[in-house]
């Protein structure tokens, strides 16, 4: 990086960090405001605030003689003493672990020390990309981190031969396998879409590489690529989102920020990028992205997108499953996501089944918070289900120690019955505008035989109905839950409980409103019980459901979906991307991003990106 950080933090290094930042870093300070800004230079100068605070926060934390990767690439980036961060890296360097996860760090550590790094830690450093072999790893994910490493130090170390490198390749040789890959998932995903879309953790492990390669790739169209890329993942987030929080279906999330929304990393990049939300504690592995942000220019029709909508709206994508090794006859089968976004509330889904290992999170509803830190503001269901089948359908070890080793990798409900996490092969899904309809008909001998609903402990009331219907509200959103199946009641630690149906004919039906729409919450529940609903849960569920926006859908397990009567065909109606604000074909390399007047075309086939102000 050749200059310093913004003249904000210059002004910082001279008089002290103006007292109310140090005092109270932006995880735990107000709240931001949602308004969007419509002064581009002010909204610069806000993203290069917000990224100065988070490394200058980094380099402060932690004492040098016991500083990590990350605290010794903010000091690095803030030009502080570089003779003392050679010497640490030097002893860090000694043991390093972490495979991909050491390589993207140290990547980011020895580009930016290229002009402040002692000889004998430039030493040290290139040394430990002989002697260390860090893993490629099995996820769509590590190959980005892995590759993207790959190439940048190939290219910091050209014409070096394979003696030199861990992997026995050559420069040369691992910069072109490298580049190769990339380009391959690059247009994996904009034909097909990405494998690990819409994680809520791993967006920044694609958004960092993508940035390191932008910044720094010496080829002129890489360097294109991955700014092309940056823009694509992050208008997907964009769209997606809720006040800076990633809502609707997850291939990827966690026990965590499943229920607290806001609590991931995705949250990081709407603080940082849009400004409408707090950054997660630390800002986790965002500061990578802080470190070299000034690289990037967030485009005003993704910011737009995120944070300045006209009114609610639909929106679908076409995704696809990671790679399939075993007990699939299709690598990489679709995954048909709908997302309903309003001001109050956003919901979203994808079709069910086996999409993802592990951390599937297939569908359920988000309801807007003043403020989401430590709030778990959603409700939805699962089926909870394990087994070598899903593991052997998506990783290539042996079956036998699958399931148990899974949980001592970070992954400890997932032989639990009370998992609210995963994805199920006995589980249908459909959507249509904000009604979800999710049926089940589960086997006999899967691990569980029962379906787990998640009803928040901020939840404003619970109301079980006569009807059968479970009412709710959650911040300005009224809620319809409708077990199709006999339940209990189980108190959840933390707060919350969780509706067990215990039933192998089984299903949910969830129909949303705003509180602007109803007069009153009697008036909500008046609505509701007056809408047609027809159930039948033998031989299999099967439901007729009259929605509050007047459509008649009819979901049967096992067959297609009706709305009005007529056959809903997935692979027909859904896009790459389809809604008001992002438009791609299935195969076309080439995506549209409008708001308003505002257009921005992304065209992978040539390699351009072209704004305009339409009439």
């Amino acid at each position: 990086m050749k200059r310093a950080l913004s003249g904000l933090v210059l002004l910082v290094l001279l008089t002290g960090w103006p007292s109310g930042v140090a005092a109270q870093p932006a995880h735990t300070g107000p709240m931001p405001s949602v308004r969007f800004e419509p002064d581009a230079r002010l909204r610069r100068e806000a993203y290069l605030a917000r990224r100065d605070e988070a490394v200058r926060w980094r380099a402060a934390q932690t004492p040098l003689a016991t500083a990590g990767l990350a605290d010794l690439a903010a000091r690095l980036a803030l030009r502080q003493d570089a003779a003392g961060v050679s010497t640490r890296l030097i002893e860090v360097l000694r043991a390093p672990s972490g495979d991909m996860f050491w390589m993207f760090p140290v990547t980011c550590i020895a580009y930016l020390g290229r002009e402040q790094l002692t000889p004998e830690a430039q030493t040290a450093l290139r040394e430990a990309w002989r002697t260390y072999h860090p893993l490629r790893g099995d996820t769509e994910n590590h190959w980005v981190m892995y590759y993207s490493s790959m190439l940048l130090m190939a290219q910091l170390w050209p014409g070096e031969p394979g003696e030199r490198w861990f992997n026995g390749k050559s420069s040369a040789e691992i910069a072109h396998e490298a580049r190769a890959w990339l380009l391959h998932w690059m247009d994996l995903t904009t034909t097909i879409g990405q494998g690990e879309y819409d994680c809520t953790h791993y967006i920044g492990e694609y958004l960092i590489p993508m940035l390191y390669l932008s910044a720094w790739a010496q080829e002129p169209e890489m360097r294109q690529r991955a700014r092309m890329m940056m823009d694509y993942i992050l208008a997907d987030f964009a769209v997606d989102s809720l006040q800076g929080i990633y809502v609707g279906a997850h291939a990827r999330s966690d026990d965590k920020s499943v229920l607290e929304r806001w609590n991931s990393l995705s949250s990081f990049f709407a603080w940082l990028c849009f400004g409408n939300t707090a950054p997660p504690v630390g800002f986790g592995w965002g500061m990578f992205f802080a470190l070299v942000a000034e690289h990037y220019e967030v485009p005003e029709v993704i910011h737009r997108i995120a944070s300045d909508r006209a009114g609610p709206y639909l929106h679908r994508e076409r995704k696809r499953t990671r790679h399939r090794w075993r007990n699939s006859d299709v690598r990489n089968a679709p995954v048909y996501k709908t997302t309903w976004v309003g001001p109050d509330y956003a919901i979203g889904s994808d079709q069910g089944g086996l999409l993802q290992p592990i951390q599937q999170h297939s569908w359920g509803l988000t309801w807007a918070a003043p403020d989401p830190r430590g709030v778990h503001n959603t409700i939805f269901a699962n089926q909870p289900f394990y087994g070598a089948e899903e593991l052997m359908m998506y990783f290539t070890e042996m079956p036998d120690w699958m399931p148990a080793s899974v949980t001592f990798q970070g992954k400890p409900t997932y032989t639990s019955e009370a998992k609210l996490l995963g994805g199920s092969p006995f589980e249908q899904i459909f959507q249509q505008d904000d009604t979800v309809i999710a049926l089940h008909r589960i086997a006999s001998d899967a691990p569980f035989v029962q379906v787990n609903g998640f009803f928040s402990k901020d939840l404003v009331r619970t109301e079980e109905d006569p009807s059968g219907w479970i009412f709710a509200q959650g911040g300005r959103a009224y809620v319809a839950f409708r077990p199709l199946a006999p339940y209990e009641w189980v108190p959840l630690e933390g707060g919350g409980r969780r509706l067990r149906s215990p039933h192998a004919r089984n299903g949910v039906i969830l129909q949303p409103a705003s509180v602007a729409d109803f007069p009153s919450w009697e008036a909500f529940k008046v609505a509701v019980r007056a809408l047609p609903l027809e159930v039948r849960l033998e031989p299999g569920p099967r439901v007729a459901f009259t929605t509050l926006r007047g459509r008649r859908v009819e979901c049967a397990y096992g067959e297609v979906p009706r709305v009005d009567g007529r056959v809903v065909d997935h692979a027909a109606e859904w896009k790459l991307f389809a809604g008001p604000y992002l438009n791609a074909e299935v195969g076309s390399r080439r995506l549209e991003l409008t708001h308003g007047r505002l257009s921005r075309v992304l065209d992978f086939n040539a390699l351009t990106i072209t704004d305009a102000v339409r009439p």
